[in-house]
């Protein structure tokens, strides 16, 4: 009887060490009154240099148009929305959406996706500044330069040695001529020629500053760009395109001296599928750890998957599985301390579906799985976004008619 009760109070004592650990328990995912209206959506988290948090997203208004807007993260809420663009002419996609960027001068970033023709994928990519904390805005730029009614989306972001600098998928490449009554027109289609990975970087007075460049010259059509910055340069993550169909996990890296590397596979899935899954890899990065999520149907299991690196994305060990087993992916990754990763993921339930996150060690360990909120799986869901701070980490999603968001404290250090 003795030994039992001990049992008990050992077992007992190691699940209050584990969640002390770990993250606050499930119900201190407070959720947080949304300063986005009826029928937002594409929702997107950046930090400042100060710490606070802004929230973006896209607002519908009427005959036809619409704002992206922002918000910052402010005493029990947020603060009042402010506009940052509005038009009638945007192109606007449930996994194609815009982001907001915090600079590490103060400048403010957006992008978002304009039409350049009649056809479903002829848009292009906008590009605007603030220096003033997003009271004004610089009138919008484009990073490529080619001309061609096609697909300019996916974009990703980032500071690069004192300028901004952006990473999108191009579809130049897939611009083809059919002739019909004697004309010709672009066509709508992903099959006809490659899409690519290219980049660019722009000065705080908009001017595109390089030449673009071809960072990868086939990869998958519509699955989300994600980049992060490592003390040894930059790392961008995607989802490739082999002759073979074979679409895995890339990464391509900007070294301290300017280059940049060819192409490598984070891990050999061997997902072999004859269609874009419209679902991206997100990678964080902290010195030289770097820490890249992704969801595979590879063998017909679905799954979510964590692979780390301790050295700026030049290799990474075997990955770890996060989901409870039955994910759609939509993943969202950021670094932690102790060599960990806070993955945030949406996972099929009975009743729909979960934003679920989880703590994954890299040693592979893994805490317990919080469930942010209920969430849809269909594509309205759309993309679920997580920003950290000091002391909290914040969430976006879309929920049944509106962006939500919703705020995680952080456990202390060990």
């Amino acid at each position: 009887m003795h030994d039992i009760s001990r049992f008990k109070w050992t077992a007992a004592l190691i699940l209050l060490c584990t969640l002390l650990a770990g993250f606050a328990s499930a119900q201190e995912v407070r959720q947080l009154p949304s300063p986005a209206g009826e029928g937002s959506g594409q929702s997107n988290l950046t930090v400042t240099r100060d710490g606070r948090v802004l929230l973006s997203w896209i607002e519908r208004l009427d005959k036809g148009r619409f704002a992206l807007r922002f918000a910052a993260r402010e005493g029990a809420g947020w603060s009042a929305p402010r506009t940052i663009a509005e038009g009638s002419n945007w192109f606007i996609n449930w996994a194609d959406f815009p982001s907001l960027l915090a600079l590490p001068d103060g400048t403010l970033a957006a992008h978002w996706l304009v039409k350049s023709g009649a056809g479903a994928y002829a848009y292009d990519v906008a590009i605007a500044r603030s220096q003033d904390g997003g009271k004004t805005w610089s009138a919008p730029v484009t990073p490529h330069r080619d001309g061609t009614q096609t697909e300019h989306g996916f974009v990703s972001l980032f500071p690069s040695e004192g300028r901004l600098a952006a990473v999108w998928l191009d579809g130049r490449e897939t611009q083809t001529q059919t002739k019909q009554d004697g004309a010709s027109k672009p066509s709508d289609e992903h099959a006809h020629g490659e899409m690519t990975l290219r980049y660019a970087t722009l000065d705080r007075s908009g001017v595109v500053t390089s030449s673009e460049r071809l960072l990868d010259a086939r990869v998958c059509e519509c699955c989300q760009t994600s980049a992060a910055n490592t003390s040894e340069g930059v790392v961008v993550v995607y989802r490739d395109r082999s002759e073979r169909e074979v679409r895995d996990i890339s990464i391509v890296r900007r070294l301290s001296d300017g280059r940049w590397t060819q192409p490598a596979t984070v891990h050999a899935d061997n997902w072999q599928i004859d269609g874009c899954p419209v679902n991206g890899p997100s990678v964080a990065a902290e010195g030289r750890r770097v820490a890249v999520g992704w969801f595979t149907l590879a063998g017909g299991t679905p799954r979510v998957q964590l692979a780390f690196s301790k050295d700026a994305g030049a290799t990474f060990g075997q990955p770890f599985k996060v989901d409870d087993g039955d994910p759609i992916g939509r993943v969202e990754v950021l670094m932690l301390e102790d060599d960990s990763a806070l993955v945030v993921w949406i996972e099929r339930t009975k009743t729909g579906g979960e934003v679920r996150a989880r703590r994954i060690y890299a040693d592979g360990r893994a805490d317990k799985a919080l469930t942010v909120a209920p969430s849809g799986t269909a594509r309205s869901s759309g993309f679920p976004q997580a920003a950290r701070t000091r002391t909290s980490v914040v969430f976006s999603w879309t929920g049944t008619t509106r962006v939500l968001t919703a705020e995680m404290p952080l456990a202390r250090k060990r």
